[in-house]
């Protein structure tokens, strides 16, 4: 009986490139490791020749890679996604080293499609795509000069991901996690439930979102949690309209916001 490919279920997502060479270059550093699955977000210019020529035979990584108009449509169906981080501060997620982080990757994989996320050549990720994510990776370098070309990158994490699959023992998933457009789902009702109920009047709703996502992407969410919390979201807000149709009832002159 074949024994099951630890690297089949992963995506190395890569966020609107703009050199199409970094994206030939992704791919043939995603081939030398057995990677296969290719997504790109707005890419400035794809198909293109000169990813063609960095691909260096990699062409069927790019003629399968999937070109995506967002995020969440790249990270449709994934249950696990790890962003690619030169920031170590202000980061609302933890971040780990990549030894540290494609062990646990890896045994993500088992529950479902998990993720790799590259942001662009001179900036990497935005702060909302960090936040899409449930870890962050740093990959140490000099100091002194720690840019690191976005396909470089890729062949280092595609190279720690096959060491961790070397020594890589599967373990049963002890959940079942909710899938990524599932949690943004709840992040979104969420954010409105706390706009209508007036919490965010004495908070930054952008830092106290970023929190939440870190305080959910710590638990782990099952799609019956997720079911249970916007159950709860939907009642407080019909339980707020209440009391704001009884309050209008009983003062008439006053004007409502």
């Amino acid at each position: 009986m074949n024994k099951p490919n630890p690297l089949s279920g992963i995506r190395v997502v890569l966020s609107h490139t703009t050199h199409p060479g970094n994206i030939g270059a992704a791919a043939r550093a995603m081939k030398t490791m057995g990677l296969r699955h290719l997504y790109l977000i707005n890419p400035r210019h794809f198909p293109d020749a000169q990813a063609t020529a960095m691909a260096a035979g990699a062409d069927d990584i790019l003629q399968d890679a999937v070109v995506c108009g967002s995020i969440d449509e790249a990270l449709q169906g994934v249950v696990f996604t790890v962003a690619m981080t030169a920031r170590l501060r202000d980061i609302s997620i933890a971040v780990r080293t990549p030894r540290e982080a494609m062990p646990q990757l890896l045994q993500e994989a088992q529950a479902g499609p998990v993720a790799l996320l590259f942001g662009t050549e001179m900036s990497g990720l935005t702060n909302e795509e960090m936040g899409k994510a449930q870890l962050g990776v740093n990959i140490p370098a000099n100091p002194e000069f720690s840019s690191l070309n976005v396909a470089a990158a890729v062949q280092v994490m595609a190279y720690e991901l096959v060491a961790a699959a070397e020594s890589f023992v599967p373990r049963v998933p002890q959940i079942e996690p909710a899938t990524h457009e599932r949690l943004e789902g709840l992040y979104a009702h969420l954010e409105k439930t706390l706009f209508e109920i007036g919490f965010f009047t004495t908070q930054n709703p952008a830092r106290l979102m970023q929190r939440l996502r870190r305080l959910y992407s710590r638990t782990r969410l099952e799609d019956e949690e997720i079911n249970i919390l916007r159950g709860m979201l939907t009642v407080a807000t019909e339980y707020n309209a209440r009391l704001k149709k009884r309050y209008a009832e009983e003062h008439p002159d006053v004007q409502q916001h």
